[in-house]
């Protein structure tokens, strides 16, 4: 079988749509052999030890993160451990959850990191006992088997172009923009601010992003700044919020302050919350990535890596950005409504 190196975001994103209904058969080609029954243990990492650590365990993001590992470790007989901090501000934890797979003597393990840096000395002593990295969402700067994610700078130029398209509706091109973050210095999000600011840019680029608050992924302290900011700035025209907590405090808070006819707003991800703001309004549009894609296929990588396979270097799946005219179609009902699972012993 010839080595994939890098799938583009147009087919990558089309599969990922697909696997959930299908239930990624892809990955059992991986494998090799034939397309066997759920843990019928006859493939060829049936009983393999992977762990699974997401960002945190208290968003629904990262529950259909979950439920994609789980769905791969139940196809291919994977002896599988869902684990996760309870907040993506808990590096030190999520350091822990790592520390705990190497005593556990995981063959792999599949990391969603909370810090490009944080966790480099951890995953530099799991892969020198042998156990392969494979790392999804957010980039670390250590070496690894394999990573899953999306290409956030071209997600982040989707948001600003769209941005740009709703500022001009509303004749304000040369409008103010507020940022809402979850948190600093994350790599993943300082790629999407990178990326909405280009987008913007492109076609207004007069327009100005005037503040960035940052909500350390906390919903009420997103929500009152947004709602600060949209009683004290008069002037601001547009909100862009780079994740689930952000996207679903701007819609709360453009709510409360009856807001939706004077700013518009876009955000990342689709938490249900997220989802009703776009049919409401409140949010303009979202831009949506897979989550179920990032955890059934890690599984899938983690597992070819401890067989001796080599996995793709990057995988984007790429994201869709979503607005209200398409938030009800058929075609993206499991894209915004996949699968939920909760961590071991949860």
């Amino acid at each position: 079988m010839a080595r994939i190196r890098y799938v583009s975001p147009g087919v990558a994103a089309a599969i990922a749509v697909v696997a959930i209904g299908a239930g990624v058969t892809t990955g059992k080609v991986a494998f090799g052999g034939e397309d066997a029954g759920p843990g019928s243990g006859t493939s060829a990492v049936a009983g393999t030890k992977i762990d699974v650590i997401t960002k945190a365990t208290d968003s629904e993001f990262w529950q259909s993160m979950l439920a994609g590992a789980k769905k791969a470790g139940q196809d291919h007989g994977i002896r599988l451990g869902l684990f996760g901090p309870t907040s993506e501000t808990d590096i030190d934890g999520q350091v822990k959850l790592v520390e705990n797979s190497i005593s556990r003597g995981a063959d792999a393990i599949v990391l969603a990191s909370n810090s490009s840096t944080a966790l480099n000395g951890v995953v530099e002593r799991a892969r020198k006992q042998g156990i392969k990295v494979i790392t999804v969402d957010n980039a670390i700067t250590a070496a690894n088997d394999g990573f899953i994610g999306t290409d956030n700078i071209k997600a982040g130029q989707q948001a600003g172009e769209r941005m740009c398209e709703l500022i001009k509706q509303k004749g304000a091109p040369d409008g103010k923009i507020v940022h809402e973050s979850s948190v600093s210095g994350q790599q993943v999000l300082v790629d999407r601010f990178t990326g909405f600011k280009e987008g913007l840019a492109k076609d207004c680029p007069k327009a100005e992003v005037v503040q960035t608050l940052v909500n350390d992924n906390d919903l009420n302290k997103a929500v009152g700044q947004v709602g600060n900011v949209l009683t004290s700035r008069p002037d601001v025209v547009g909100v862009f919020a780079d994740n689930n907590t952000s996207g679903t405090g701007a819609a709360r808070a453009i709510k409360e302050k009856n807001a939706a006819g004077r700013v518009v707003s876009v955000a990342f991800d689709s938490d249900p919350a997220e989802v009703d703001g776009v049919r409401a309004g409140t949010l303009s549009a979202i831009v949506v990535q897979n989550p179920f894609f990032f955890g059934y296929q890690g599984v899938v990588e983690a597992g070819m890596a401890v067989r001796g396979s080599t996995p793709p270097v990057n995988l984007d799946p790429g994201a869709v950005l979503i607005d209200k005219s398409m938030v009800d179609k058929p075609e993206f009902a499991q894209l915004l409504n996949p699968p939920k699972a909760k961590g071991d012993g949860q």
